[in-house]
């Protein structure tokens, strides 16, 4: 029986060099056993010898060094052991890894899951406290400590992360097992501390806590889901641990003053009402004799429009533009960002495939008039960015005054619908695309409609395949406009 002696319990480095040793003087796992600092070997264990000078490197899976470096960050006593058998029959049988049921596999990749569970959660619970700490000469030096209690060796594979993500920083983090400290340059890994080890809170504990407890919802609470994610064993770890079982307790309480004290909402009957003054003010010039009689004085009136709430956050009113006399009307949904701040329809991102999709159905946009059934942006401000918003029914309403009367003043033959919101602005009701798209649709004696998707659902599709689909779907509607429409096509000089 042979011994080896490695460094530190996770000492990986020293477990492969020692393997390799015995693996080349041929010494079967029972003849192995490995030991941890000043532990004491078996009673009849001798210290393991040297190689032989030629010996051979032993042949492993791609996936066991790896797996190996892992189970031995485990704190079963077991894993040195395990590691050096499945490295011994590795030799034998080269497969052995994927060999599930395997009792001796089936044991290190459980136990491989666990010391992943247990890094990620040292990732997660890790909470650092300011200490102010003394130097030979000049003002005391800022240094954040932490205090950790991992159920496995994973202070050596966990560091590197705190590393990376607190690199401008000089920290410590403190565990039973293992201490590891960072200067701003290099790791240094320690012996582990105790308790009395710990940092006292610093000022920031205070307003965490009231942070803490303040966004807690106790309608949202469900505590197999945070036990799942946040398990008891861990709680010790966490300077917010000592509000969890209060807060639980409360919550049922707490809810009920959540529901007690919720605000009213208002009535179907309100919303509708609502609706129907906005629709009243967009059409209250038409009824006092002031409707516009041109495209152009229609674009300036609608400059002014207030008739839903949509104005205020808005650039900009973005009117519909092109020929007084174009054969089809393109509708849309709303402008978009880009839109929004230039003040022309269909010019962003959905606006380049519509484009393309007219150019390659050899469709001449200049000769068609292009709107939208919204004229303004209505979006979500998330961060710098601005967020589209469907617009609702009521907004729909209020704006169709305008595309009603874009429609009398071009007298299209044809309009295309883009989109179940242009399509329902155009027909008054609400429509599926799957029951209406690519099928031209009698408005009135003078005119049809043909519905089709919007651009930006062609954009919005994840899958490359699916967006190829659509795209072709998309360019043959704009063939049967041009089929419905010949004078659209576009003009080339023989």
């Amino acid at each position: 029986m042979f011994f080896a002696r490695l460094d530190h319990p996770a000492d990986f480095d020293g477990w492969r060099a020692t393997a390799r040793t015995a693996l080349a003087l041929g010494l079967a796992p029972d003849q192995m056993s490995f030991t941890v600092g000043d532990e004491a070997p078996g009673l009849f264990a001798d210290p393991l010898p040297e190689a032989p000078a030629a010996a051979p490197q032993p042949s492993v899976a791609k996936a066991f060094p790896e797996l190996a470096k892992t189970l031995v960050c485990h704190a079963g006593p077991e894993r040195f052991d395990l590691a050096y058998r499945l490295l011994w029959r590795l030799q034998r049988e080269k497969k052995l890894l994927e060999i599930a049921s395997d009792p001796d596999v089936l044991k290190a990749v459980e136990m491989e899951k666990e010391v992943r569970r247990d890094s990620h959660k040292m990732k997660a619970f890790v909470r650092f406290r300011e200490i102010e700490v003394a130097v030979p000469e000049g003002p005391p030096e800022k240094l954040f400590v932490a205090w950790f209690e991992p159920f496995h060796h994973i202070v050596e594979r966990t560091a590197p992360f705190f590393a990376r993500r607190f690199a401008g920083m000089r920290w410590s983090i403190l565990t039973p097992l293992r201490s590891v400290a960072w200067d701003g340059e290099r790791l240094t890994f320690g012996p582990g501390g105790s308790v009395a080890d710990r940092p006292a809170d610093d000022d920031m504990e205070a307003l965490w806590l009231t942070y803490y407890a303040s966004i807690f919802n106790p309608a949202r609470l469900k505590v197999k889901a945070m036990q799942a994610e946040m398990p008891r064993k861990y709680w010790h770890n966490l300077p917010e641990a000592k509000l969890i079982a209060p807060l639980i307790a409360g919550a049922e309480a707490a809810a009920q003053r959540m529901l007690e004290t919720a605000p009213s909402l208002p009535s179907f009957r309100h919303e509708r009402q609502v609706e129907r003054d906005m629709v009243e003010i967009a059409q209250r010039p038409a009824r006092q004799g002031n409707q516009p009689q041109t495209l152009a004085q229609a674009r300036e009136e609608a400059k002014h429009c207030k008739a839903c709430p949509l104005w205020e956050p808005a650039t900009q009113t973005v009117f519909g533009e092109g020929p007084d006399d174009a054969p089809v009307i393109f509708v849309g949904e709303q402008p978009g960002d880009q839109e929004d701040l230039a003040g022309h329809p269909f010019v962003g991102p959905a606006g380049k495939v519509f484009d393309q999709a007219l150019a390659e159905a050899g469709v001449d946009r200049s000769r068609a008039y292009v709107t939208n059934a919204v004229k303004h942006f209505k979006f979500e401000p998330r961060g710098k960015r601005r967020i589209h918003q469907k617009p609702t029914i009521g907004e729909v309403k209020a704006c169709r005054f305008w595309l009603d009367l874009e429609r009398d003043l071009v007298r299209p033959r044809l309009i295309v619908a883009l989109g179940a919101t242009a399509a329902a602005a155009v027909l008054g009701k609400t429509v599926s695309i799957r029951d209406t798209r690519s099928r031209l649709i009698d408005l009135d004696a003078d005119t049809q409609l043909l519905v089709t998707v919007h651009p930006s659902y062609i954009l919005r599709l994840p899958d490359p395949e699916a967006q190829a689909r659509e795209t072709v779907l998309f360019r043959e509607d704009m063939g049967r406009v041009l089929s419905a429409v010949p004078e659209l096509a576009v003009y080339r000089a023989d």
